[in-house]
């Protein structure tokens, strides 16, 4: 029996146990709750990270699944397991809106936002509410702890006050930290799919196959692009903040 399509499996042999997951999400979910209440919550955001958000979410949409997969098919064969211009776009755009917002939660607003209109476009809303956690609590979660570890500074600071501060710190500097920063990120986008998703909650809302051998294999081959393309959206979301002075 199962309900809206979660089955609810907790004993898929393999997987990984609830308890770690659940403790994840607490913890990390409770650091930047604390953060973010001490630089307002959500008062703390105006009416234009809303709009950032709101469009940035369908444009991802828009991307993943329309734009990205007829991109794919001028992918070689051999090349598909380590590149994925819908998942790659999904990156770049998250991040610009993330480097313009830079405030704790952007992320898994973001992400929440794209997974709704996903469902009412593409997938349709089986397995929910369990897809907006999986995607809110990982892929989103990880670019709001990157904020709140970086104090908000999340790839560079364009506002008017830190111009100075811009003068004094050459931009070749500021580029060096924004590809790094996005390259890191991008690296912990290649867990969530591999471990998160098919170690948990795949098992967990449908009973597939845990294969272990796999997951490791998947993760690796998802690096390289990650980490490639989370440095690239760095440097975009960079000078995008640049030029709206965010």
């Amino acid at each position: 029996m199962s309900l809206n399509g979660i089955q609810g499996n907790l004993n898929i042999a393999g997987m990984i146990p609830w308890e770690i997951v659940l403790a994840y999400f607490v913890i990390a979910l409770g650091f930047v709750l604390y953060y973010s209440h001490k630089t307002d919550g959500l008062n703390g955001f105006k009416t234009v990270d809303f709009v950032y958000i709101g469009i940035g979410a369908a444009f991802t949409v828009v991307w993943e699944f329309f734009i990205g997969p007829l991109m794919d098919k001028i992918v070689p064969p051999g090349l598909t397991a380590f590149i994925g211009f819908g998942f790659f776009g999904r990156i770049i755009i998250i991040f610009i809106i993330a480097g313009l917002v830079k405030k704790p939660g952007v992320g898994m607003m973001s992400m929440a936002i794209f997974d709704i209109l996903g469902d009412i476009f593409h997938y349709g809303f089986s397995g929910e509410p369990m897809f907006v956690v999986y995607e809110s609590l990982t892929y989103g979660l990880f670019i709001d702890l990157a904020i709140t570890i970086k104090k908000g500074n999340l790839f560079g600071n364009f506002s008017k006050k830190a111009k100075e501060g811009i003068k004094a710190q050459s931009m070749s500097r500021q580029r060096l930290f924004a590809a790094i920063t996005g390259g890191i990120i991008g690296f912990t986008w290649a867990f969530p799919g591999s471990f998160f998703y098919n170690g948990f909650f795949g098992p967990f809302l449908y009973g597939s196959i845990v294969n272990w051998q796999a997951i490791l294999i998947g993760f690796a081959e998802s690096i390289p692009g990650n980490v490639i393309f989370g440095g690239i959206a760095g440097l975009i979301a960079l000078r995008v903040a640049r030029v709206l002075g965010q």
